[in-house]
């Protein structure tokens, strides 16, 4: 890593520290020939292969953004969808992969979503599981019913 100050290119770690939630490293850094020291944020990079093949970097926002148009009229805090986008997130960093098909991330959101809001849930699952029919509506709302007095009994 160059040193900021004065371009040296050899630097040395001081001291590296987890951030709170475990995504990145902050490490304090030293230069030996100028003295300076300064702090770097180190993350893995995680990028989203798009349908029409363009690759782009992971963006929280853009998942918020786009269950926030699934949550319209539904009674979803702001901080349920940045709740939701985090818990995405460490999900697909925990996998392991830098690169992720976008529709990948889609569906990883279903799962998320149908535990804050279930016509949301059918909203987002309508684009991301291809619905082309109301047969295809019925057929969730049917397994959704199903597995809901499923656990009316259970409980």
């Amino acid at each position: 890593m160059f040193c900021p100050f004065c371009r040296f290119t050899d630097t040395r770690v001081i001291d590296s520290r987890t951030s709170d939630d475990g995504l990145s490293v902050r490490r304090r850094r030293e230069c030996p020939d100028c003295g300076g020291r300064w702090s770097t944020l180190e993350t893995a990079s995680l990028s989203v292969i798009k349908r029409n093949g363009v690759i782009e970097a992971f963006s929280r926002e853009k998942i918020v953004a786009g269950v926030r148009k699934a949550c319209q009229g539904r009674p979803v805090s702001d901080a349920d969808l940045a709740g939701l986008a985090q818990r995405v997130e460490e999900s697909i960093r925990a996998t392991g992969v830098s690169q992720i098909d976008a529709n990948e991330i889609g569906l990883s959101i279903l799962p998320e979503l149908r535990t804050i809001d279930l016509v949301a849930y059918l909203r987002f699952a309508s684009v991301y599981q291809a619905f082309d029919s109301l047969n295809d509506f019925e057929s969730a709302i049917v397994v959704l019913k199903a597995e809901e007095e499923s656990k009316g009994d259970s409980a």
